[in-house]
């Protein structure tokens, strides 16, 4: 292995091989770059105002929005498996909660940063907080999202603080073993928050009763999708992070946990899933025979439409529901790395999916007579801005990973994987 500089080596923790300092260089540096560029097509947008994008009046929704909900939701591994490991005692998840620190923070950090641009007068973005909209559910998604990043920062502090150098400041080793006395508050807090605002970015377009496609009736004030949010974000979270930490893996060539953590979390992922799917099924089966007809919409009318037809019911419920849940649930494929990875990818793609129809498709369909069926395609301002939320959090985690110890296991461990 190539010679760490020096003053490099002296960041990164006694017993854990990482590579040249060069190499490392190289690896971040395409990553600069694309984020060099995603701010300057931000910029674009700060300044010249959203013409810059391809949204409008009609389709005021669009990439942003749709990406935004799938990281948040792709993110929630942070606050789940922190509630697993300090409120149900799961602690043979501690392994991977570190780096699920890190993929919250980095994926609730990114949206609030797209936000931002897509708010499209971001001085006044402060408006939400000083003037709330006590009817709306996006007043409530605001505050929890806010106060959950808050709450991350506050988590990946004591992990910042474990950096070799930072072990030598006496008054920072005081402030990591306060802040790790907090840290079960903080699980539980955090998983209040990420319930709330999951649940409430769901119920944002069930109550959209002028969107039959998307309009569902539910439990008390709170719709269907507001439920379906928070399963399906419990479900994705766990089969992320085996993604994620399989990506690490493969990338670095070490082994950085057990296969057993990442067997269990197929195992919770997998019974989520399952959950998910019975329930997606009968709320889509209530939609179908009650909601839309007493709306006066035949609901087949809704995928009458290229490029959205009924198949796109069937995917999302059958091979990114269905099939990923079997298989992680199933003994032999559910301990198998192959179909491990395969089942994790479908549950994430699942969500990607459902996010794009509740944002995208809802939009594009006519709600009267005389209304056209929309089209929309993001523009390069859009794609670019963020290319640079998914530049910024390789960028993170890659120096995290660096000069941070997020897998306890992996120091003095001495089996590399198979190199291909």
């Amino acid at each position: 292995m190539a010679s760490l500089a020096m003053p490099d080596r002296r960041w990164i923790a006694r017993g854990v091989e990482r590579t040249s300092t060069g190499r490392f260089a190289l690896w971040l540096a395409p990553w600069f770059l694309l984020l060099a560029f995603g701010v300057y097509a931000a910029a674009l947008c700060l300044r010249y105002g959203l013409n810059q994008t391809n949204m409008d009046n009609r389709f005021p929704f669009g990439l942003w929005i749709f990406l935004d909900l799938s990281i948040i939701a792709l993110g929630a591994g942070a606050f789940f498996t922190g509630f697993l490991v300090y409120i149900l005692k799961l602690t043979d998840l501690k392994p991977v909660l570190n780096t699920a620190v890190v993929i919250g923070l980095v994926c609730y950090s990114g949206a609030v940063a797209i936000l931002m641009i897509d708010v499209g007068q971001p001085l006044r973005a402060w408006f939400t907080f000083w003037y709330p909209n006590t009817h709306s559910m996006l007043t409530e998604v605001t505050f929890c999202i806010t106060c959950y990043l808050v709450v991350l920062m506050l988590e990946y502090v004591p992990v910042l603080l474990r950096n070799r150098q930072f072990r030598h400041v006496p008054a920072f080793l005081v402030f990591e073993h306060r802040l790790h006395l907090l840290v079960p508050v903080l699980a539980g807090t955090g998983a209040l928050l990420s319930f709330f605002h999951q649940g409430s970015l769901g119920g944002l377009y069930g109550v959209l009763r002028g969107r039959p496609f998307a309009f569902r009736e539910g439990f008390a004030i709170w719709p269907s999708t507001f439920f379906l949010f928070i399963l399906s974000a419990v479900a994705a979270g766990p089969s992320f992070l085996i993604l994620i930490t399989a990506l690490v893996r493969k990338i670095t060539g070490r082994t950085l946990v057990q296969e057993s953590v990442l067997w269990k979390l197929g195992k919770i992922s997998g019974i989520l899933t399952a959950l998910y799917v019975a329930a997606k099924s009968i709320d889509t089966l209530a939609w179908l025979n009650v909601t839309s007809p007493a709306l006066g919409f035949a609901p087949w009318e809704f995928y009458a439409y290229k490029p959205f037809g009924a198949w796109l019911m069937l995917v999302e419920i059958g091979l990114f529901g269905l099939v990923p849940a079997a298989l992680m649930l199933y003994p032999k494929t559910a301990r198998h790395r192959g179909w491990l990875l395969t089942s994790a990818a479908l549950v994430c793609s699942g969500i990607l999916l459902n996010r794009f129809i509740l944002t995208v498709q809802t939009l594009a369909l006519p709600t009267l007579p005389f209304d056209e069926f929309l089209s929309y395609f993001p523009s390069w301002q859009e794609i670019a801005s963020f290319g640079a939320v998914v530049a910024y959090g390789v960028i993170v985690y890659s120096l995290s990973y660096r000069y941070l110890p997020l897998f306890p296991q992996e120091k003095g461990e001495v089996n590399h994987v198979t190199r291909h």
